[in-house]
């Protein structure tokens, strides 16, 4: 890397000025009302698609690819999103049920990480998340498929300008 880029990319501007305050001692037991609060304070902020993650998953030959998908749902613990089988992802996803997700809300200075299991939910999920897609006409698409990851670790982080930035972990033994 040149200098002259890495002395650019260093003075890029970071976060807001006014970024919230994160008190790890005051989280819920329960991670979910904790998102849900931050995506709730990142609507009230007005971003834009606060729902939006990235998915990484790795295929059979372990290579990590990653792209960007809306979170569909919150359900008993697990968080659902939905693609088809036909894609990287649902390759991926059939070869190696093992994912990451990552929300990142740089205006609020924020970021969740959900990695775990994935699972492929029933069929009458998947059509009726098809279903609800504003640019289908009704007719099923058997390509189309629902998945469900259960967390083994989230990660809540909010930055802070003098860098210290706050984690407060979730994990699970499995």
């Amino acid at each position: 890397m040149s200098e002259s880029l890495r002395s650019r990319l260093r003075t890029l501007p970071d976060f807001p000025d006014d970024l919230p305050v994160f008190d790890r001692s005051q989280a819920p037991d329960d991670p979910q009302i904790l998102f849900l609060r931050w995506l709730d304070d990142a609507l009230a902020h007005g971003l834009v698609q606060p729902h939006a993650f990235t998915l990484s998953t790795a295929g059979p030959t372990g290579h990590v690819t990653a792209r960007t998908l809306i979170l569909k749902d919150l359900d008993a613990g697990r968080w659902v999103f939905a693609g088809a089988r036909s894609t990287r992802k649902g390759i991926d996803l059939a070869a190696n049920p093992s994912a990451a997700m990552t929300f990142f809300w740089p205006q609020r200075g924020r970021q969740v990480r959900v990695t775990g299991e994935v699972e492929e939910l029933p069929a009458d999920v998947a059509a009726a998340d098809w279903r609800a897609r504003p640019a289908t006409d009704g007719e099923a698409n058997p390509d189309w498929a629902a998945w469900a990851l259960t967390p083994t670790e989230i990660e809540f982080w909010q930055a802070r300008h003098d860098r210290d930035h706050v984690r407060h972990w979730y994990r699970y033994g499995r």
